[in-house]
């Protein structure tokens, strides 16, 4: 009786064990979104100024400006599924707004533009870090939602897997910038 008993408590607790690692695993992921959010409204922040600093310097470039502008305001209406591409057009507009400063040395020699550029290739690094981060937690609890026997647990209390936060192919591209 004492043996039943004694692999009971050890079944429940494995069990335990196993569910709280998962609850763990999925609130850090949640938390790791988070950090993603923050590093995106420091940038969505930095951006209007970026913007208004060069569109001092190069008023005969007011389309790209505007699309950065514009992609700015649509990243930051999206949610749920729309967001990562909202923000990897973001990432787009960006890119050739940079390109768009190397060809124009004036606008490069700006110090204004050169701060507010460095600060945000610095936020951009920091976003990069946050998605690495984040995907590396995803793929744990994810890992573990599928391995046996946690996979047992998961799905008793509908534990799901989240979704990785994928890269968009245009975002594989060298950005092109016309005049």
């Amino acid at each position: 009786m004492w043996i039943t008993i004694a692999v009971i408590a050890v079944v429940l607790l494995y069990f335990i064990a196993v569910y709280n690692g998962l609850i763990a695993r999925r609130n850090q992921a949640h938390e790791a979104w988070s950090t993603i959010d923050t590093q995106l409204k420091r940038r969505y922040d930095l951006i209007p100024n970026l913007v208004e600093t060069v569109r001092g310097a190069a008023k005969h470039e007011r389309e790209t400006l505007e699309s950065v502008t514009r992609a700015r305001d649509a990243a930051m209406a999206a949610n749920g599924p729309t967001k990562a591409d909202a923000e990897n057009h973001l990432t787009e507009t960006l890119k050739s707004m940079f390109a768009l400063s190397e060809n124009y040395p004036t606008l490069r020699a700006n110090e204004n533009f050169l701060e507010l550029q460095r600060e945000l290739t610095d936020t951009e690094t920091k976003i990069q870090a946050a998605r690495q981060f984040y995907n590396n937690v995803v793929m744990g609890l994810n890992t573990q939602i599928e391995q046996f026997p946690s996979n047992i647990v998961a799905r008793m209390f509908n534990i799901t897997p989240e979704k990785l936060f994928e890269m968009a192919e245009s975002e594989k591209q060298t950005p092109k910038v016309k005049f």
